[in-house]
């Protein structure tokens, strides 16, 4: 046990999924009644869901309807929002070390800042894993953040724009597009954007045709896409690409990435005007800097209460840490959306019987399953229970509305159910009024 105040200082760092449900339960729970001060710390303004981040760069998804004020939820709900990024930790004043923030004149909007904290929770999230690879950073873009999505999906309008207004023929790599990493993110962009592209060249753009120009390969290291998911998706799943005319590249290493191509270890080069880089997270490298165990990913080692193995004021959640597998001897938690957010309602428990001197349960992942969306073409994916056989195969309707569901259990936890249900149904009314890709 640790000694705490009457009223202690909750921080948690990342507002993403897993932060900003568990930042909102303990608002609730704790905030509200003067209990605790409830902190977040996040350098974001507003709130996104990252699974549905290859939809907004698709352009099937509207960022300004889609996204969440931390300063209104936070108002809402009893708790602190302190816009910042977390650069550093004091453990032994046990203060988080708070970066300055500049708009993008250069001008400071807030400044460099230590926050006391009495219990802290890291939610930082993951980044892309370039794994060393030339040309990543400067001809590729990832989807890490709403802005790097928007970055792509304005990349693309533009360059369908350009195309329909030049007179010469097309270049071969004019309107390719290829996608490093055939996990779920990369199948599921694959997917939305067979789709997207011909919904905008149906807007008028004639000299366009989609069955000629567009080309989409997706470009995966092992032997089949979807590696981490069970054979039976990746195999409907592959098939379903195929299809849609996705060109697959299995086994394909990818050496460099050129500024119009992708070159792969054989010496293979994939032209492509655009580059999507999907191929690996890691969590942030200041994590490996605080002097508490983390693992080869910079992911914080936590022990079976998700507190860090080396200071029981220290806790992790969601991608940034590495929390071992209960009966998968060795193997940590996947960096699941549905893991953060088992983690936060773990946390939500937990942390308020910490501060009334109860013990808790350990935590245990509980693996419901995986589903991947296709677009509009179909879901595919199994759940996992107490079945026969251990899983249920789903897919089509069905396993759509299961991959829905699960957004809205994560607006469920930061809304309540008649809020979630009402914004539900305007977008439903909107959808009817708007284009079905966003144009600009």
């Amino acid at each position: 046990m640790i000694d705490l105040p009457r009223k202690p200082r909750i921080v948690v760092v990342g507002g993403g999924a897993g932060g900003l449900e568990l930042v909102t339960r303990l608002g609730n729970k704790l905030g509200r009644k003067g209990r605790a001060d409830i902190t977040l710390i996040e350098r974001g303004r507003t709130h996104f869901w990252k699974p549905h981040l290859h939809e907004l760069a698709a352009g099937t998804v509207d960022l300004d309807v889609h996204e969440l004020d931390y300063l209104a939820q936070s108002h809402w709900h009893g708790f602190r929002y302190l816009f910042g990024e977390m650069v550093g930790l004091d453990r032994a004043n046990r203060q988080v070390l708070v970066g300055p923030m500049f708009d993008e004149h250069g001008e400071e909007i807030v400044p460099a800042r230590k926050i006391g904290y009495d219990i802290l929770v890291l939610a930082v999230g993951s980044r892309i894993n370039d794994f060393g690879t030339p040309g990543v950073l400067q001809h590729a873009i990832a989807l890490d953040s709403t802005q790097q999505a928007d970055r792509f999906h304005r990349r693309l309008i533009n360059a369908f724009l350009r195309a329909h207004a030049q007179t010469q023929p097309l270049r071969p790599e004019q309107l390719n597009v290829a996608i490093v990493g055939a996990g779920a993110t990369g199948v599921e962009l694959a997917a939305e954007l067979h789709n997207s592209t011909r919904e905008l060249v149906s807007f008028s753009l004639d000299n366009i045709d989609p069955d000629k120009h567009i080309r989409l390969h997706l470009i995966e290291a092992s032997p089949r896409i979807l590696p981490a998911l069970p054979e039976r998706i990746s195999t409907a799943a592959h098939r379903m690409l195929e299809k849609l005319e996705v060109e697959i590249h299995v086994n394909a290493r990818v050496a460099a990435v050129l500024p119009k191509a992708v070159q792969l270890a054989d010496d293979t080069v994939i032209a492509a005007e655009m580059v999507v880089w999907a191929a690996g997270v890691k969590a942030p490298p200041f994590l490996s800097e605080m002097g508490i165990s983390v693992n080869s990913l910079n992911q914080i080692v936590v022990d079976e209460h998700l507190r860090s193995t080396d200071d029981p004021r220290i806790f992790a959640l969601g991608d940034c840490a590495a929390a071992a597998w209960h009966g998968h001897e060795g193997r940590t938690v996947p960096p699941r959306a549905q893991a953060a957010h088992q983690q936060a309602s773990y946390l939500a428990k937990t942390i308020p019987r910490l501060l009334a001197g109860k013990s808790s349960r350990p935590w245990r992942y509980r693996d419901f399953g995986s589903l991947v969306s296709l677009g509009d073409y179909t879901t595919v994916g199994n759940l996992m229970g107490n079945f026969a056989g251990g899983s249920i195969w789903l897919e089509g309707l069905f396993a759509r509305w299961m991959y829905l569901s699960l957004y809205k259990m994560h607006e469920v936890a930061l809304h309540g159910y008649w809020k979630t249900a009402l914004t539900t149904l305007g977008r439903m009314i909107t959808a009817q009024t708007e284009p079905r890709v966003k144009l600009h």
